[in-house]
């Protein structure tokens, strides 16, 4: 088999690669920069069996390597590597021919999987090269994200419509900016509307425009969105809400292509590409009879789900620091720094409204924190005193929140507080388990008898049996 090359201008990404392959009986060799390798495929060396490359390093950059081996071998599966988890280098690469996008830091069992993969399989595609200076649009290191970065990536090239669902405030327009401007349209227009914001009236003549006279108020003639998105892309916002009779027209125009303006009589051809997107459960709604069947299935040709923020409470730093700068340079003044204490709390932190209310409380700060420091008694009240969303797998970091919190409105004996709650929660739902049986309760949490007997008593809990049996 022909070798695996590792290409990264940091040693110790090479060495784990080199001793993972080595390990699996995988043949590789490494570079510790583009040029170099550049310089064997220009030297006649044989093609490598599968590349992996960090995106970014000194001189070339690994979408420049990515090019030229596309362009010498475009069977060779190219997967790339990248410490920047931003959209624009998933797009980027996946344009590029990029056989997958690994963000770092990786898992090494994950990076043998794709490489085993790319030995068996080959890649085709070509595009264009990262765009050089850019402000990512969309920012994520969380997997789910990662996840929705691949779509964008894979769908660049195409005019299917898409299915964007998510939470309120969770981006869901901006990813479909991002699938008009990586996409064959995005010379053209991209329209966007709301369809939930406009009334049933009016909604029907702001799709498909209407002739002069059609209705009192027509005084003249008048282009719709689909007219106005000619060749490029119609956002449909909250898809979900709209009146079942523009269903029917809106399926019209997507079965068909063509559309007519209110009072008009002669059919319009809709060049364009749709993306719609709810916070709603289309398929509940279908069931309910408040959604056409025709209609979703002509709209869910290819869906992305769009993370809550509480499904991504790692890219919260992230979004933050983004986002306090962004304030400051709208405002032109510098931008402020939350301290660890306060960053942690944002972090457990349940944002009902995602990512949007996060944007605006960054906002809020950098207009009213009195320091360049923003601590936690500077966050806005109904922030502090929320307690943060205990969930699983992630009830270390709100506890840490909870702290934070309880010692920012100075409240007294904080460890014994906390330390009284969470004993009574362990020993509640083991006597919840073992049907109040204490004994087995106090086997179940590894503690003794009389110590669980005491601390009921002491907790004032409810419940529980002397003896398994009683």
């Amino acid at each position: 088999m022909k070798p695996v090359w590792i290409v990264d201008d940091d040693r110790s990404i090479r060495w784990v690669l080199e001793k993972t392959l080595s390990r699996e009986g995988i043949p590789f060799e490494s570079f510790a920069s583009a040029s170099e390798a550049i310089s064997s495929l220009e030297g006649g060396c044989e093609p490598p069996q599968v590349l992996l490359s960090d995106i970014r390093m000194p001189g070339q950059s690994g979408l420049e390597l990515l090019q030229e081996v596309k362009t010498r071998h475009p069977t060779v599966p190219v997967i790339i590597m990248t410490a920047y988890s931003d959209l624009e280098s998933a797009v980027a690469a996946f344009q590029g021919g990029a056989f997958e996008y690994l963000p770092k830091p990786f898992d090494v069992d994950q990076a043998l999987e794709l490489i085993r993969r790319a030995i068996d399989e080959s890649m085709h595609q070509s595009g264009a090269a990262e765009e050089e200076g850019l402000v990512p649009e969309i920012l994520g290191q969380a997997p789910a994200m990662q996840e929705v970065f691949r779509a964008i990536g894979r769908l660049a090239l195409s005019h299917a419509t898409v299915l964007i669902t998510g939470e309120s405030g969770s981006g869901k327009e901006l990813v479909a900016r991002a699938l008009h401007r990586h996409s064959p349209r995005s010379e053209r227009p991209f329209v966007a509307i709301n369809t939930a914001a406009i009334p049933k009236d009016l909604l029907e003549s702001e799709l498909f425009g209407h002739e002069r006279g059609a209705f009192t108020g027509a005084q003249a003639q008048r282009r719709g969105r689909f007219e106005q998105a000619e060749g490029g892309t119609l956002f449909l916002d909250e898809i979900g809400d709209m009146p079942s009779e523009l269903q029917t027209r809106l399926l019209r125009v997507l079965s068909d292509g063509h559309f007519y303006r209110v009072g008009g009589h002669s059919p319009i051809k809709a060049n364009v590409r749709v993306i719609a997107a709810t916070h709603q459960n289309l398929e509940s709604r279908v069931k309910d009879g408040l959604f056409r069947e025709d209609l979703f299935h002509r709209l869910n040709v290819i869906r992305i789900r769009l993370p809550s923020l509480r499904e991504r409470r790692e890219d919260v730093p992230l979004l933050t620091r983004h986002f306090l700068q962004k304030s400051a340079r709208e405002l032109g003044v510098e931008p402020k720094r939350l301290s660890e204490a306060a960053l942690k709390y944002l972090c457990g932190l349940d944002f009902q409204g995602n990512v949007r209310q996060l944007e605006n409380l960054c906002h809020w700060l950098t207009v009213m924190a009195p320091g360049q420091q923003v601590e936690i008694g500077d966050l806005p009240s109904e922030l502090r005193e929320a307690p943060p969303q205990l969930l699983a797998g992630d009830w270390e970091k709100a506890l840490e929140g909870e702290v934070d919190r309880l010692l920012a409105r100075g409240v007294p004996d904080v460890h014994g507080l906390l330390s009284q709650g969470f004993e009574r929660i362990l020993i509640s739902r083991a006597l919840a388990h073992t049907g109040g049986r204490r004994i087995e309760a106090a086997q179940a949490l590894g503690i003794g008898r009389n110590t669980i007997t005491r601390k009921i008593a002491d907790l004032g809990i409810d419940g529980g049996k002397e003896a398994a049996g009683e």
